[in-house]
């Protein structure tokens, strides 16, 4: 965890500009989001919350972030060949995941660097990947 308290009048009004219904758990989804920047998959975040919030289901968690996806609150990442994960840091970075110890790692990208594209072309977004040994498996 990267953060220790979330401000909910921060993401009832991120709910809003984004015009989502703040359900309880959009709510506690999107916290938990602010809280773990880890990258979880679905079944991370299901694990995680279903002690606390009895009545939640796959589907629901599933069905949230495909509405944070849509509404641009949070990106489905790839990285995983068998299952997607998502990340609440929707700027542009590179996804970096060590091949020793399986952790994902955001990394700054040179944006004039990266958008040098053929004429013609425009650019709507990137996703890149970079697998290797991270500092701490080195």
């Amino acid at each position: 965890m990267n953060i220790k308290k979330v401000d909910y009048q921060s993401i009832l009004r991120l709910l809003e500009e984004k015009g989502i219904s703040p359900s309880f758990q959009r709510i506690k989804i999107l916290e938990y989001l602010f809280l773990n920047r880890t990258h979880p998959s679905v079944e991370d975040i299901y694990k995680d919350l279903s002690n606390e919030i009895l009545t939640l289901s796959k589907t629901t968690v599933y069905n949230t972030l495909k509405l944070f996806v849509e509404k641009n609150i949070v990106k489905a990442i790839g990285i995983e060949k068998d299952f997607v994960r998502y990340d609440i840091d929707t700027s542009p970075h590179i996804h970096f995941k060590c091949i020793k110890c399986g952790k994902i790692y955001d990394l700054k990208i040179n944006e004039e660097k990266d958008n040098n594209i053929d004429e013609g072309f425009k650019k709507v977004y990137s996703e890149k990947y970079i697998y290797g040994i991270c500092k701490n498996c080195k």
